[in-house]
């Protein structure tokens, strides 16, 4: 069975989680490829329980399907193990969670730099979370980072943090005039941490291809969204890894070619969290509106979502970068109660009409949107099992969007419940 891969096809948030959980029922495995305890999932269970979930894959909440944390992956030991003990208090069962052996990992370091230099930057800051994930990049391609399987080996282990701190304190006391780290106390907290979890440190590369041959079911769940990919999301307020499904194959270690379906998740509205330009942004009272009827929070930060309609151009774009054959629209149900919907066809780029993304920098700042505005709906549609249940005008404005999106609309989610979705197309069959 080929693999499938699902990701974000805006600015992270979409609801990939609720997503990949459903998925889950009918795979073997779930495997998050990229990024770190910088994006969230909420998943709510039938029962009214409700996971956020950082660095595991939600694919954890069902049981008999092996989630992987895979190579491109990297790992904060120890807002891992809160994550485990977090889930394995509420009765999840966490036996079927490996670890890639070439994931690798966040350090105190990585932390402390992060935090530091986001505030030595001021008003020209990024907007990253804080939490060392591009420090800890940084050091992966620089080719000084610590890898996961390097907790099966102290003196690989404190040879590369002695290394690593040797340049790093430097950087922390004579630039930022912060303290210096002490490279004894930084290995042993790691492999204090990594003691409660060596046990699930694995090939998945190797396993994954296995169960691939075995036609198993493989689901490749990216974080974030396309718009923040590190090449293709609008840089430089970007993640530090590939969300996008290239990045899939060479987070996981699955072929391109075992690949058959990209399931792209996009919201009936938009969002983005952190700095950066965002050409359908309402700073208003519909904002605001789409804010608290979406329960717009980072599940992660915590920081409220900013807010805005629906954009065209980006889908297309996404689709295009990603291969996207079907999309996922979530939060259908957030839109009900508007008397008038705004859909972004176009953009108006110093005074051109651009249809597709525009592709300098400057462009994408100076984009105003364009808008076609469709009927709205006040029916309550979070009962709705079916499309043929939805309100005339909720039918309509699904069907205007995959009209000029690129690719077929296959489930639409209609509340955050495990069961408030609507399926139209089966993506596994």
């Amino acid at each position: 069975m080929p693999a499938v891969v699902l990701i974000g096809a805006q600015w992270g948030d979409e609801g990939k989680g609720k997503a990949t959980d459903i998925l889950g029922e009918r795979v073997q495995w779930i495997v998050r490829y990229q990024g770190g305890n910088n994006a969230g999932h909420t998943v709510v269970l039938p029962d009214g329980q409700k996971f956020a979930l950082h660095l595991i894959p939600s694919g954890i909440l069902t049981p008999g399907v092996k989630n992987v944390i895979g190579n491109g992956v990297v790992v904060d030991p120890g807002v891992l193990l809160t994550e485990l003990a977090g889930l394995e208090e509420k009765g999840v069962d966490t036996s079927g969670l490996l670890i890639s052996s070439d994931a690798h990992l966040i350090m105190p370091y990585h932390v402390a730099i992060d935090k530091v230099t986001e505030r030595y930057l001021g008003k020209a800051k990024i907007g990253t979370t804080g939490r060392g994930i591009g420090p800890a990049y940084q050091d992966k391609l620089a080719r000084v980072g610590v890898r996961v399987q390097d907790l099966l080996d102290e003196k690989i282990l404190r040879q590369k943090v002695e290394a690593a701190l040797d340049f790093k304190n430097q950087v922390l006391v004579k630039v930022y005039n912060r303290k210096a780290l002490d490279p004894e106390q930084v290995v042993d907290q790691v492999l204090e941490h990594g003691q409660h979890f060596v046990h699930r440190i694995a090939d998945t590369r190797l396993l994954l291809n296995q169960a691939l041959d075995r036609d198993e079911i493989v689901v490749l769940e990216g974080s974030q969204g396309t718009l923040l990919d590190v090449d293709h999301g609008t840089y430089p307020f970007v993640t530090s890894s590939n969300p996008t499904s290239g990045g899939a194959t060479v987070g996981s270690g699955v072929g391109p070619t075992r690949i058959s379906t990209v399931i792209g998740i996009l919201k009936a509205y938009t969002t983005r969290v952190g700095s950066g330009p965002f050409p359908t942004e309402l700073n208003d009272d519909q904002g605001e509106y789409l804010r608290k009827q979406g329960g717009e929070f980072g599940v992660t930060t915590g920081r409220s979502r900013r807010t805005g309609w629906f954009d065209a151009v980006i889908a297309r774009y996404a689709s295009r970068v990603n291969g996207i054959t079907d999309y996922f629209l979530t939060k259908l149900d957030v839109l009900s109660g508007l008397e008038k919907v705004p859909v972004c066809v176009a953009y108006e780029v110093d005074g051109r009409r651009v249809d597709e993304m525009p592709m300098t920098q400057t462009d994408v700042h100076h984009a105003v949107p364009v808008y076609e505005e469709l009927p709205g709906w006040f029916e309550d549609i979070s009962h709705c099992r079916s499309f043929d249940e939805l309100p005339a005008n909720a039918k309509s404005y699904v069907e205007y969007l995959e009209s000029i999106i690129g690719a077929r609309v296959s489930a639409i989610g209609v509340g955050p419940g495990r069961d408030q979705t609507i399926v139209r197309h089966d993506v596994l069959s």
